[in-house]
């Protein structure tokens, strides 16, 4: 304060970020939009960083987040990320997916790339819902939860209990595996150093790394965008848990 005038910190826009994003009110991919960006800067690898991204909501961050870009099919963005890295290897190469994309159609792609340990990194948004055709069950639907094919909620006896990707891929001989969420903060922070270490270890050619993000979906949950975050921290962690499963830091990556 001076003067009795409250001075405020003017937002910064990251220099990756190249457009306005066209995501909906509370959606976590424009929050990850940033905070890639900000990472990529942080850790100087926003010049040499190629992404393949598939089909999905997640696929629109190509306007916004202003580096290299390849569409893939629906499904096949790790295979796609795992070509461009044998041809560019220097570069940071990634996947940028969610989880209908990874985890349904693209779960085949995405187990074989952890089998290989491919040195590549995966960003795993997981909202629990196909955000772009309106909402359907996911892999990674929790229990009871309304989509428009389970108006009655998600029952396990009919769609099996949610996808535990993370877990899955830590069974493979990978670099390292995490898991984050971008509903505070605090766990922002936390999710913002499991990126980073995956960053580390592929570029230290550690092999594969994988980090998934728990995201709020707000249109889809039919809840305001501060009513998801909060089902994040009390429905989504309950069952995904949130840490690093495989690697550190000092021992793999």
């Amino acid at each position: 304060m001076q003067g009795g005038v409250i001075m405020t910190k003017e937002l910064k826009i990251p220099d990756l970020i190249i457009s306005e994003n066209g995501f909906c009110p509370g959606c976590g991919h424009g929050v990850m939009a940033k905070l890639l960006s900000n990472i990529f800067v942080d850790k100087h690898i926003d010049d040499i960083a190629i992404a393949a991204a598939a089909v999905g909501c997640g696929c629109m961050i190509k306007g916004t987040f202003g580096i290299d870009w390849v569409q893939a099919q629906h499904g096949r963005a790790a295979a796609v990320a795992s070509g461009m890295k044998k041809v560019r290897p220097d570069n940071f190469v990634f996947s940028y997916q969610g989880d209908g994309d990874a985890g349904s159609i693209g779960i085949a792609e995405t187990i074989y790339a952890a089998k290989r340990n491919d040195n590549i990194t995966t960003f795993f948004i997981n909202n629990g819902v196909f955000g772009m055709t309106g909402g359907q069950t996911a892999p990674t639907t929790l229990k009871d939860q309304i989509t428009t094919t389970a108006k009655n909620g998600c029952d396990y006896n009919v769609f099996g209990e949610p996808l535990k990707l993370a877990e899955l891929i830590s069974t493979f001989n990978v670099g390292y595996v995490a898991r984050g969420s971008i509903s505070s903060y605090k766990e922002m922070q936390k999710t913002k150093k499991y990126i980073e270490t995956a960053i580390d270890c592929q570029m230290n050619g550690n092999g594969y790394s994988f980090v998934e993000i728990l995201s709020p979906c707000p249109t889809n949950w039919k809840l305001s965008p501060i009513q998801s975050l909060s089902r994040i921290d009390k429905e989504m962690m309950e069952f995904f848990n949130c840490g690093e499963l495989k690697g550190n830091g000092g021992s793999s990556c």
